[in-house]
């Protein structure tokens, strides 16, 4: 045991491995519905391994919680500055009120508890379920005018009184949204849902065969043409237009004529005797009868390449357009839009979905169809290992320079600090390559690497340098801390919601959605589409994420100002 330690001594770096792996392990283990989750498994495990004593350069956790910083302004950076636009205005006021109530209830507490600045920061990350708050005021109490001994008390509070209060803020948010929001917001809310998915054309998905949810597949079946079908002695043109006149916009790909197979043409002729590839959406195709037509199985005929591609939405012509408009192009013909993404989060497809610029959709059908429509939708984000590092790297930089101006207001020195301009820079460069998507270009497993284990290996330093000082500090806080961070994660959601429904009179299913983006809480996104059986509550989260994202991660830099 002692060669271990001493070997974890003389190479830290082993240290930090062990603690991610372990961190990771413990994060994924499951009860009911309670998890620790990644980061607090992450920082608890180090906390341990800390326990031995491990001296650990603060440059190592500095590297990685900067890439992690830079990638969250990177994903939310086209919808925080799009939602500068008339629509999404609301839903950004409303978000940055909620943030102030998520700084100004912990700032309270922390005052009436007698809290110090490191226990209150500590709190407001915990209670919050904002990581990064730990790193921004903890680089915001390295440049105050403070003896060393008093700024490392003060820095290695903040991680024991996260740890306290981060499990309720996780599972009593989602709790708090999506079991007393709906009470709260007038109950019955899984109708509510239902008509406003009809509202957004949710009842017309059966008519417009062209959109489908991610869990629906195309299908193509081979059918044998009868001299008594339709089909028989007409155009591919027609056929499609009657299939149309009925409810399925169906697509026939592929004939064999005899032996010969061919892709077909709008004034392709079907005889009789020929047989058809025809394809479309899985519902619509098994209810497809065929009457005239005897269903066959060929499998050359249906043996043809089908493309998946995802599409960022970047031309004008797009922008705002619902999808049931754009599948009405021409140039979707033979397409099917399967899934729609805005900052990562799956949307519901739905005919009056609108698109913004930065959405992602997802586009099946043959190759050369689904290129037109790329080329006339934006740029299609093909599969690719390639980071533009370029890109990365002087983000980072520009934004930690200008982070590291400062200004002295009263004798405090006042500033973004390296971390606070990394967040910003990422907001800028990711709206940049939402502008221009030839360059800048962080594939998602390089971006969930940046994002994921940035935060992490930072986390994990964090807790092994606090360790020793972790149980201390712990019996210091006491019971009366969880208590605390308890009423800090409640009182700002349950004023979000009621400010929703009577300040800002959002739909319900939306102000459920709005409070969960401004707080950035993954897991009470999943709750509340749970609880209301729709995927709808994701119109009110994203650009509310972004706002929130931004915000909550500067509050380190304020809270740490406010008990100064």
């Amino acid at each position: 045991m002692e060669w271990i330690i001493q070997t974890f001594r003389g190479y830290p770096e082993l240290a930090v491995f062990l603690t991610l792996s372990l961190g990771y392990l413990i994060g994924g283990l499951k009860y009911k519905n309670f998890t620790l989750g990644t980061v607090t498994s992450v920082l608890l495990v180090g906390v341990l391994v800390g326990q031995f004593d491990i001296p650990i350069s603060q440059d190592v956790k500095s590297v990685f919680f900067l890439l992690f910083l830079f990638s969250v302004g990177y994903s939310v950076g086209p919808q925080f500055f799009g939602g500068l636009k008339k629509d999404g205005l609301p839903q950004m006021f409303y978000a940055a009120i909620v943030c102030v109530l998520c700084l100004i209830f912990p700032y309270l507490i922390g005052r009436f508890m007698g809290y110090d600045m490191g226990l209150t920061a500590g709190m407001l990350a915990g209670s919050q379920t904002i990581s990064a708050v730990i790193g921004v005021a903890s680089d915001t109490i390295e440049n105050m005018d403070l003896p060393a001994d008093q700024k490392t008390d003060l820095i290695n509070k903040i991680p024991v009184a996260y740890a306290v209060t981060y499990i309720f803020g996780t599972a009593g948010s989602a709790w708090i949204l999506a079991s007393l929001g709906p009470k709260l917001l007038g109950g019955n809310l899984v109708q509510i849902a239902k008509e406003l998915e009809v509202k957004l054309g949710g009842d017309a998905v059966g008519d417009d065969p062209a959109m489908t949810s991610a869990y629906d597949r195309v299908l193509y079946n081979a059918y044998k043409i009868s001299a008594q079908s339709y089909a028989c002695n007409r155009t591919v043109a027609e056929i499609e237009a009657e299939l149309e006149r009925r409810g399925r916009r169906l697509f026939v790909e592929r004939i064999r004529k005899g032996k010969e197979i061919s892709y077909v043409t709008p004034d392709t002729v079907v005889h009789e005797n020929d047989v058809i590839a025809l394809g479309g959406r899985r519902e619509y195709m098994m209810n497809y009868v065929a009457v005239n037509e005897t269903e066959i199985l060929d499998s050359e005929l249906l043996n043809f390449p089908v493309e998946v591609l995802s599409v960022m939405i970047v031309k004008k012509e797009v922008q705002n357009k619902t999808l049931g408009e754009l599948t009405a192009m021409g140039y979707m013909h033979g397409v099917v839009i399967r899934t729609l993404k805005r900052s990562g989060i799956e949307m519901g497809v739905l005919p009056n979905t609108k698109l913004y610029k930065g959405d992602m959709i997802e586009l099946v059908g043959h190759k050369q169809n689904v290129d037109l429509a790329a080329a006339n939708i934006g740029y299609p984000d093909r599969p690719t290992n390639t980071t533009d590092m370029i890109f990365v790297g002087m983000g980072i930089v520009i934004g930690g320079l200008v982070g590291a101006l400062s200004l002295r207001v009263s004798g405090v020195p006042i500033s973004l600090s390296t971390s606070g301009g990394a967040l910003i820079s990422g907001l800028v460069f990711g709206w940049l390559r939402g502008q221009h998507p030839t360059f800048g270009r962080i594939p998602e497993p390089a971006l969930w690497v940046m994002n994921n284990v940035g935060l992490n290996m930072f986390i994990a330093v964090v807790g092994i340098t606090a360790g020793p000082s972790f149980v201390e500090g712990f019996k210091e806080a006491g019971w009366g801390l969880f208590i605390a961070g308890a009423l800090a994660t409640s009182l700002p959601l349950i004023a979000a919601i009621l400010l929703g429904r009577y300040v800002f009179k959002f739909n319900p299913i939306i102000t459920l959605g709005c409070a969960a983006g401004a707080r950035t809480t993954t897991a009470a996104i999943g709750a509340i589409q749970d609880a209301v059986q729709s995927k709808t509550p994701a119109l009110g989260y994203t650009v509310t994420y972004a706002v929130g994202n931004t915000l909550l991660i500067i509050w380190g830099v304020v809270v740490i100002i406010l008990m100064s």
